[in-house]
C-alpha cells in the first residue's frame, strides 16, 4: 500500500485545468437558479440512473419495458445544451477542457460543478431537462422505430452497478433479457469487444493508495448496451441528415487479422474457420494467463480511432469497426465535450428541422479537440498508475516476483505480476504467455518508472 500521494503535479504537468474563470461561475450561477424545463412532460417515466457509487455527475436514466413487438427503451440524457449556449463563457471553457479528468483524488469537472453535480445532473427526486431517447425494438434486439424529442423528468432512484447485480430492481427487470440480446447482435454486426481488466487506482484503509485490476460486471456490459444502442441510433440520424460528428474506428486491418490467427494456436486459442475476431474474442477468460496475453496482442484491431465530422458529404468510412457499424458519442454531455454536441444535432434533425448555423459551423473543431482532450486524459492516467506502482514497489528492488507475460518486443517485454496489480517492462526478449519469475531492478517514484527483469 502506498502513503498519501500528491496527483496535482502530475494534472499540472499534463495541462489539466483546475479552477474555473469567474465568469463562467458566474453564468453557471445564473442558469442553476433557474433551470430550462421543457413543455413535454415525461415525468411519469419510472426512470432509474446506474452509476458507481457515490457518482453526482449522473448523464443517463433508463426505463424498459416490454411491448406486443418486442421492447421499448427510454433512456433520458442530460440537457447540457439547454444550460451551455452556444457561444457563452461557459461553452468556451468546456472546450478548452473537453472532458472530466477522473484521479484518485477527485475529479477534475467540464462543467462548473453548479451544474454538473447539481443542476443539469438527473439526481434521484429532482425535476430535470433531458434529451429523451424512445427506441424501440423487435423481439431479436433490432431497431423498429426511434424518437428524440426534449422533456422533463425525474429520477425515481440512484443505483450502482453493485446493487444491481446483486439483486435486479423491478424498474430493471428486463435489463438482462436486453442487454443479452444487444450483446447477441453486435456479435452478428462483427464487433469487437476485448474484455479486458483495466488498471484502476483504489483508496486503501490507512489512508494511501493501490493498484487494482478491474473486469467489467454483467450488469455494467448490458448497461453500455444501451449506451451503445443509442449510439447507433444517434448515428444513424446524423447520416440520414448529412450532418453530425461520429466516433469512428477503422475495420480491422486484414494483416493484423492474419497475424493474431497465427498467435492463436500458440497460445491454446481455438480459432474456427469462417468465425470473425469478435466471435473468437467474445469466448476469452482474461484471468487465464495465455488469453488474456491473446487480448493483449488482440488490441492491434483496434487502431485508429477518431471523431469525424461532416457536413453534406458523408464520411468515406463512417463505421466504428469495435462496435461493428456507424456509432456517435451522445450519452455522456456532462463529462465529454463532443456529445453536447452531437445531442444537439440529433435533436434538431428529429424534429425535421436543420441544426443552426453556429452548432454546424462548430463541428469541425470537435475532432482536434477531442483528440487534445484524450491525449491529457490519458497522459494523466497512466502517469497515476505509474507513480503508485512505482511507490507500491519502492523499497523491493532486487525481489523476485510471479508474473505473466502479456507481450513482448525484439529486446523487452510487458508482463504483469501475479499477486500484484502491477504491468510493467521486463528486459529481454519473453514468449507472450509465458509464467515467469521476475526481478524488480527499478521502482522510482520520483520518474514513475518500474522496470523488471527474467530472474
Amino acid at each position: 500500500m502506498s502513503g498519501p500521494l500528491d496527483f496535482a503535479a502530475i494534472r499540472a504537468e499534463a495541462g489539466v485545468p483546475e479552477e474555473f474563470p469567474a465568469d463562467v461561475l458566474a453564468e453557471a450561477d445564473r442558469v442553476a437558479a433557474d433551470p430550462p424545463l421543457p413543455e413535454h412532460d415525461a415525468t411519469d417515466l419510472p426512470l432509474v440512473t446506474i452509476d458507481p457509487p457515490g457518482a453526482r455527475d449522473l448523464d443517463q436514466a433508463v426505463h424498459l419495458a416490454r411491448t406486443d413487438g418486442g421492447y421499448r427503451v427510454s433512456y433520458a440524457i442530460a440537457d447540457v445544451g439547454a444550460f451551455v449556449p452556444l457561444g457563452s463563457a461557459m461553452d468556451a471553457e468546456a472546450r478548452r477542457r473537453g472532458q472530466t479528468v477522473y484521479c484518485p483524488d477527485g475529479r477534475t469537472p467540464l462543467h462548473p460543478p453548479q451544474l454538473s453535480e447539481g443542476a443539469a445532473s438527473l439526481l434521484p427526486g429532482e425535476l430535470r431537462p433531458a434529451a429523451l431517447w424512445t427506441i424501440d425494438l423487435d423481439t431479436e434486439g433490432e431497431v423498429t422505430a426511434v424518437d428524440l424529442r426534449r422533456a422533463r423528468v425525474r429520477s425515481r432512484a440512484q443505483l450502482d452497478y453493485e446493487s444491481v447485480g446483486a439483486d435486479v430492481p423491478p424498474e430493471l427487470e428486463l435489463l438482462p433479457e436486453i442487454g443479452r440480446l444487444l450483446q447477441a447482435r453486435a456479435r452478428d454486426r462483427g464487433a469487437i469487444e476485448l474484455g479486458t481488466p483495466s488498471q484502476e487506482v483504489e483508496a486503501g484503509p490507512d489512508g494511501g493508495w493501490t493498484v487494482v485490476f478491474r473486469g467489467q460486471s454483467d450488469v455494467e456490459g448490458w448497461n453500455a448496451q444501451i449506451s451503445l444502442l443509442t449510439g447507433r441510433c444517434a448515428a444513424r440520424l446524423m447520416l440520414d441528415g448529412g450532418v453530425g460528428v461520429l466516433r469512428t474506428l477503422p475495420p480491422p486491418d486484414p494483416g493484423a487479422v492474419t497475424a493474431l490467427r497465427r498467435l492463436a494456436p500458440g497460445l491454446g486459442v481455438d480459432w474456427p474457420a469462417g468465425a470473425t475476431p469478435g466471435e473468437v474474442i467474445g469466448g476469452l477468460d482474461p484471468a487465464q494467463p495465455r488469453q488474456a496475453a491473446f487480448l493483449d496482442a488482440a488490441a492491434s484491431l483496434l487502431r485508429g480511432a477518431a471523431y469525424t465530422a461532416f457536413d453534406g458529404t458523408l464520411p468515406a468510412q463512417p463505421g466504428h469497426g469495435g462496435v461493428g457499424g456507424e456509432y456517435a458519442h451522445v450519452t455522456a454531455p456532462l463529462r465529454r465535450l463532443v456529445d453536447r454536441f452531437g445531442t444537439e444535432v440529433c435533436l434538431a434533425l428529429a424534429a425535421g428541422e436543420q441544426p443552426s448555423a453556429e452548432l454546424r459551423a462548430a463541428l469541425p473543431e470537435l475532432p482536434a479537440l477531442m483528440a487534445a482532450s484524450d491525449r491529457r486524459t490519458h497522459e494523466v492516467e497512466r502517469a497515476v498508475v505509474d507513480l503508485v506502482e512505482a511507490t507500491l514497489l519502492a523499497g523491493r528492488v532486487g525481489e523476485v516476483f510471479d508474473a505473466v507475460v502479456l507481450d513482448a518486443e525484439e529486446k523487452r517485454s510487458t508482463v504483469v505480476l501475479t499477486d500484484l496489480a502491477v504491468q510493467a517492462r521486463c528486459d529481454g526478449r519473453l514468449t507472450p504467455g509465458a509464467e515467469v519469475r521476475v526481478r524488480l531492478t527499478v521502482a522510482d517514484p520520483a520518474t514513475r518508472a518500474v522496470r523488471f527483469e527474467r530472474a
